[in-house]
């Protein structure tokens, strides 16, 4: 049972971050860490990433 919420809830949060990511690539948003400004190729990195996995998250609730 405490997998079940522990998978949801990291599914959840990993599909925010990608939908973060794909709402600054969409905004053109720019992001600074300190004096560095993020480039926006970053985001597709981290929209794939996060994205991957919100899915496997999702498929192992599924799988069990």
């Amino acid at each position: 049972m405490m997998r079940k919420v522990y998978l949801f809830l990291s599914g959840i949060i990993f599909c925010l971050v990608a939908c973060l990511h794909l709402a600054r690539l969409v905004f053109n948003w720019q992001a600074q860490v300190g004096t560095w400004i993020v480039p926006s190729w970053l985001s597709w990195g981290g929209l794939i990433g996060a994205g991957v996995l919100a899915i496997w998250a999702f498929s192992l609730i599924k799988g069990k």
